[in-house]
């Protein structure tokens, strides 16, 4: 397993890495006289973003029918835990918000109260109720901030204590008490989607892959050349530039950053990383952090909550999730 000191600041050429890279992580590949196993990749459109798969298999028919297993968990989880449909587990919760509970999946209170544990531990930096504020800036479509009295109304909500997890006529059921409280779970479903697909991939009997949705990333087993995956942190202001590389076996790595979802206005940059503090992106130095895990959920919302944030004050939610901060700029 990688720690921060396996990091490997040699800038490998453009030829070594798959253009997979869709997010902020892609996979070292290696020279094709150098391969000993059959390598098998495929990329499709889920939850937003690309999910990229890279799976080692003697057999590619087999390969690729494990891989279309995993895509279908991906799209499952997909299904559930997008805000953008009213039929989703989210979707119906948002709608009901403020009047009633509503059944939702055991997948779906998994994840809801892994993101409240987060919330509270984090004490409020990570709030996964935060949907209204995030339809507010919609970075993917502005192009100018919105009116700050609206930012102001919803700065400092806290709206994650408004979510209540249960059971409800004896099935898991999920309620927001508060109409201003929504649901989006975009800092932390991703993560859980890989591990879904993952597992799925190990059912199949698969122990060498790489699932990479967006940039959270899971590594098993090793790469076709029979080592740890080699995987790049790339620059924020450079899609083909890497910062380091790591050297990954069965564990996670996630990376958040200000430079995939924005929009500038003013000569300031306006990203898609929101400060419950502020209702407003996150305003700091920090472009990029990547945090590794043995889950991909536990990466993905470690590098959520800890944007920006001091590496003393994160110190406290890492630790006792096991996670760690292997590059930041």
């Amino acid at each position: 397993m990688a720690d921060p000191e396996t990091l490997d600041p040699r800038q490998p050429s453009r030829r070594e890495f798959l253009a997979l890279g869709i997010g902020a992580l892609v996979v070292a590949s290696v020279p094709l006289a150098m391969r000993r196993r059959r390598l098998v990749r495929q990329s499709a459109p889920v939850m937003g973003t690309i999910a990229e798969f890279a799976v080692v298999h003697p057999d590619p028919v087999y390969a690729y029918a494990a891989i279309g297993a995993a895509r279908r968990r991906l799209d499952l989880v997909e299904a559930m835990m997008t805000r953008y449909k009213a039929t989703s587990d989210v979707g119906r919760a948002n709608g009901a918000g403020g009047r009633e509970a509503v059944h939702v999946t055991v997948a779906t209170v998994t994840v809801l109260a892994e993101a409240l544990r987060w919330a509270d531990m984090s004490a409020g930096a990570f709030d996964p109720c935060l949907g209204t504020a995030i339809e507010l800036w919609d970075v993917g479509h502005r192009h100018v901030p919105p009116p700050a009295d609206a930012v102001r109304r919803l700065a400092g909500g806290r709206f994650y204590r408004d979510l209540d997890v249960d059971r409800w006529q004896g099935r898991p059921a999920a309620r927001l008490s508060a109409r201003e409280a929504r649901i989006d779970l975009g800092g932390i479903a991703k993560g859980y989607g890989v591990d879904q697909a993952v597992q799925e991939l190990r059912e199949w009997g698969i122990r060498d892959a790489v699932v990479n949705v967006g940039g959270d990333l899971y590594a098993m087993g090793q790469s076709e050349d029979g080592h740890p995956w080699r995987i790049g942190v790339r620059s924020p202001a450079s899609a083909t530039e890497m910062l380091a590389t790591l050297e990954v076996r069965d564990e996670a790595i996630a990376t958040s950053g200000d430079y995939l979802r924005f929009f500038e206005y003013r000569g300031r940059r306006y990203h898609h990383l929101l400060d419950p503090a502020t209702a407003a992106p996150r305003l700091s130095a920090m472009h990029s952090i990547t945090v590794q895990a043995d889950a991909c959920m536990t990466a993905d919302v470690a590098a959520t909550a800890c944007f920006g944030q001091d590496r003393a004050a994160v110190r406290g939610w890492l630790e006792p999730a096991g996670a760690r901060i292997v590059h930041s700029i």
